[in-house]
């Protein structure tokens, strides 16, 4: 089986990269590189944030990566370019079986129209449909909702983090602000390597998302110095609401 994920190149995206190489004979990938955050002392509280966020991550999924001499075959491309790809210049990335999207850029025009043709899966760090947009699981959080922390993993489409949900991926490793919602991560990462290798990816049932359910769609600007000095104020208790696993569809839980 060929697979194609458009992602970044963060340690978390080539943890996934890696671990999706051994589940087909064939991973194509499209690699966005992300702008860092500026250093300054306007950015202060923002840059504490990020700074135990890649901690975490590097918890998680490590630093290290080689991906020659395997089954990968990358095109890096610049931040925010894929919007204006052309489908020609990857027409060899676009002959898979299966499309997975993880932390790209906003895709849009053809591509977007292909991976909706094409049954394109993604992977939200948020529980949709209560939580959609950018950074949804530091505004579970935030809005003391920490049972809503996880992932989605849904049909792309061109409503943002709205396609059909194939399911959601939390996970019970409740240990800080930054490993909680890390952990979440490796839940989506190791639940969807699992259903793809057995195949089960293509016999989930899925169903619609429930707009009327939506809590907050987040945006990159709301996210400030201001909300994260709050955040750090609020002294976050992620045990302050259980997980009612009829919040959520064909539930993985890690941990």
């Amino acid at each position: 089986m060929k697979l194609t994920i458009f992602t970044s190149n963060h340690p978390r995206h080539n943890y996934l990269i890696e671990l999706l190489s051994s589940s087909c004979t064939e991973l194509f990938v499209i690699q966005e590189s992300k702008k860092k955050i500026n250093s300054g002392s306007n950015l202060f509280t923002i840059n504490k944030y990020f700074e135990n966020v890649k901690k975490s991550e590097i918890k998680y999924f490590g630093n290290n990566f080689n991906f020659k001499n395997k089954n990968i075959y990358i095109k890096k491309i610049e931040a925010n370019m894929l919007s204006k790809i052309n489908l020609e210049n990857i027409n060899n990335f676009l002959k898979s079986d299966l499309y997975i999207v993880f932390g790209s850029s906003f895709i849009k025009d053809d591509l977007i129209e292909f991976l909706i043709e094409n049954k394109a899966i993604n992977i939200h760090m948020g529980i949709s449909p209560f939580y959609r947009g950018s950074g949804c699981n530091f505004w579970a959080m935030y809005d003391d909702n920490p049972h809503l922390v996880g992932a989605t993993i849904h049909y792309i489409s061109k409503e943002l983090d709205g396609g059909d949900i194939l399911y959601h991926a939390i996970s019970n490793l409740k240990n800080d602000i930054y490993d909680y919602p890390m952990s979440t991560v490796m839940s989506a990462f190791e639940s969807l390597n699992y259903k793809i290798k057995s195949k089960k990816i293509f016999k989930l049932n899925t169903i619609t998302q429930d707009n009327n359910k939506l809590k907050r769609l987040s945006k990159n600007k709301d996210f400030n110095e201001k909300i994260v000095s709050n955040f750090f104020s609020k002294k976050i208790n992620l045990e302050s609401k259980s997980f009612d696993l009829n919040l959520f569809h064909n539930p993985y839980v890690y941990g």
